[in-house]
């Protein structure tokens, strides 16, 4: 049995993961796949990546594609789910700001420098025209948690994060939504240590085998919408869109997107040099 570590938020875009897990899937073809979750989201995953903590990780195609240019010794071996993320603008619930442009200046909260709250905040204010020296500042607050703390205390003054994953917190009154943020590409892929793939590309093939023909079925599966809406403490309606919004994918990220996922990260200064592909994927 080789023992194989792979990261991802504890989100439902990932009860795919837990599923194939519980059924011993994983186990059946001689791989023990040890799931940790990441609630500091991608910027997490890709430090644990590069300290060789885990082997793979589900992260967000941005985050990931600016590690690897920035180091990371690891490269995309798929992409996960082909659908945008939806990035809900939050503020605290009793906040004075009613609209987007009054968070020019302010201050976002970021899980981690690196992070997708972090990128996503350079995306927006790229949206409406901020100037990106001056009008972006940002406090580290680690995950979700921190979030509901910042913005309440007034540490922070809004937060972007995928917004069925906070829609409980604007439900009760935690947060308030003024405004959304949809990434321009597919949002997660499945990224791998290089070491993983050279070492143990066969245990790689397998699990992409096991979790792909989940992941293609989910949607089909007996009241999923009433599972997810229990294990993630959402309402059943909302589970339903997001379930008609999201799609996931089996195959590997094209060029096409590749050069547009860098193009807006190396304009927004994120990125300081445009990889080629083969420095990305596999």
């Amino acid at each position: 049995m080789t023992t194989v570590n792979i990261g991802g938020v504890p989100e439902h875009f990932n009860l795919s993961w837990y599923l194939t897990l519980k059924d011993g899937s994983y186990k059946d073809r001689g791989i023990n796949l040890r799931w940790q979750d990441f609630h500091g989201g991608t910027g997490q995953m890709c430090r644990a990546l590069r300290n060789e903590e885990i082997d793979l990780a589900v992260v967000l195609t941005e985050g990931i594609i600016k590690d690897i240019i920035d180091g990371n010794q690891s490269k995309i071996v798929q992409v996960f789910v082909a659908s945008p993320l939806i990035w809900g603008i939050h503020v605290a619930a009793q906040s004075e700001f009613q609209k987007i442009e009054q968070l020019k200046g302010t201050k976002a909260a970021i899980s981690r420098f690196g992070s997708g709250s972090h990128l996503m905040a350079y995306v927006n204010a790229q949206r409406n025209n901020w100037d990106l020296d001056k009008d972006l500042k940002f406090e580290l607050i680690k995950n979700l948690d921190g979030a509901v703390e910042g913005l309440t205390k007034g540490i922070a003054d809004y937060f972007l994060w995928e917004k069925f994953t906070t829609k409980p917190l604007v439900d009760d009154g935690v947060f308030r939504r003024i405004g959304e943020c949809p990434t321009p590409w597919p949002c997660f892929v499945i990224a791998a240590s290089n070491k993983f793939i050279k070492e143990q590309n066969n245990h790689l093939q397998t699990i992409l085998e096991i979790i792909n023909t989940t992941s293609m079925e989910f949607k089909q599966i007996p009241s999923i919408d009433r599972m997810i809406a229990n294990r993630y403490g959402q309402d059943i309606d909302d589970v339903k869109e997001w379930l008609s919004l999201t799609e996931w994918s089996s195959e590997q990220i094209d060029g096409a997107t590749l050069d547009r996922v860098q193009k807006q990260l190396f304009d927004l200064g994120i990125i300081d040099r445009i990889a080629a592909n083969d420095e990305l994927i596999v």
